[in-house]
């Protein structure tokens, strides 16, 4: 192994093998030394086919492995505390995909962990990273929009509109599935990113699709995660903000944020549905005038394009894991970041189940 590379464990091997193992290859200063997948022969395959000169089935033996430094965990969620719980008490930093655990006391857990064992830890929040996004970040905070009135996003996509999908780990809420865990997680990162924290909130949740094959007996079986989100928020500054999330339709306006204020607006927007990285502009107009899209500069683009666009972003939060690693500090996206956006899709439940507005505690009470 290379002394200068940081050595690295990619546990899952789903978005592992298709993003993580990927990115990590790419970037110059990690080396992915070993692969965990449930099935020995599975991880041996992959392996094998990666280049990776380790292969394990236990977490534990990887652990041990002198050569590993970090560990990137991209298992479905229902196994993200117990892994990332012994990856942070061996001692080695952790790159953690959303959302972080099922609730936000497992969170908890894992950030003071993190921050005892003075480890580097991130989550995944990949949206922070792309060009379009920091240039949205960039213009709102120069005070472009004024007074903010209204925020209003939509994220609508496909990805479980087929009622012939099977049954997996994402029909069940106890293993974390759903898309508010799945898409709500990031929305409520980068709602924290760009307009700070929230006040109270109220969730709506539905199933569109209440059955699908389970795969191992053949027979339908229940979904009890939710395909429908419909969130309405008060931002800590009072503004109004509506988010609307679906997994299961055919929309031309996939992801979109509107910000709307007393001097302008902004919007940014993709109409991609094959790549929810690529394929974002933004467009800014003020005193009344009509809509302009605003260029993007050249020191925010991806400086290589991958045809798994989720993997220009990712090498971004590697790098981002990489300079707190080298500094010995905590980042952003960090694990608090992760409580955050875990404490609010527990609230959005809360909200769902007894049908009411749910106040929102300030993030400190959290991160004891």
């Amino acid at each position: 192994m290379n002394p200068n590379k940081i050595g690295v464990a990619v546990v899952g091997t789903g978005f592992g093998q298709k993003v993580h193992i990927p990115g990590f290859q790419a970037h110059h200063r990690t080396e992915v030394v070993a692969v965990y997948h449930r099935d020995i022969n599975q991880a041996k395959t992959i392996a094998d086919f990666h280049h990776i000169p380790h292969a394990c089935n236990n977490i534990a033996n990887i652990l041990v492995l002198p050569e590993v430094q970090a560990v990137s965990i991209a298992t479905p969620p229902f196994l993200h505390y117990e892994m990332a719980k012994a990856v942070l008490q061996a001692g080695k930093h952790v790159l953690i995909e959303k959302p972080l655990t099922l609730n936000v006391s497992q969170a908890q857990e894992l950030y003071q962990l993190a921050k005892n064992q003075g480890v580097t830890a991130t989550v995944d929040f990949e949206f922070r990273f792309v060009p379009e996004w920091q240039l949205f970040a960039e213009v709102l905070s120069t005070g472009y929009v004024g007074n903010k009135r209204l925020v209003k996003i939509d994220w609508l996509g496909s990805s479980r509109a087929d009622t012939s999908r099977p049954w997996n780990w994402y029909s069940s809420q106890d293993k974390g599935g759903g898309a508010l865990g799945s898409l709500g997680s990031h929305a409520f990162d980068y709602i924290y990113w760009l307009f700070g924290t929230v006040r109270r909130l109220n969730a709506y949740l539905s199933t569109a699709i209440p059955t699908r094959v389970d795969p191992a007996s053949g027979k339908l079986k229940p979904v009890n995660t939710d395909d429908n989100c419909l969130l309405s928020l008060e931002l800590a500054d009072g503004t109004p903000c509506q988010v609307t999330i679906s997994a299961v339709v055919h929309a031309a306006r996939t992801h979109w944020l509107e910000v709307y204020g007393d001097r302008g607006t902004l919007v940014l927007g993709s109409e991609n549905q094959k790549d929810y990285i690529h394929g974002f502009r933004i467009w800014g107009s003020q005193s009344g005038q009509p809509l302009t899209e605003i260029e993007i500069p050249s020191r925010l683009k991806f400086p290589q394009h991958y045809n798994d666009g989720r993997i220009c972003a990712f090498i971004r939060v590697v790098d981002q894991w990489v300079q707190g690693i080298d500094r010995q500090q905590q980042i952003v996206p960090s694990l608090r970041e992760g409580v955050y956006s875990q404490l609010l899709m527990d609230l959005s439940h809360q909200s769902h189940a007894a049908s009411k507005w749910i106040d929102v505690p300030a993030l400190e009470a959290f991160l004891i």
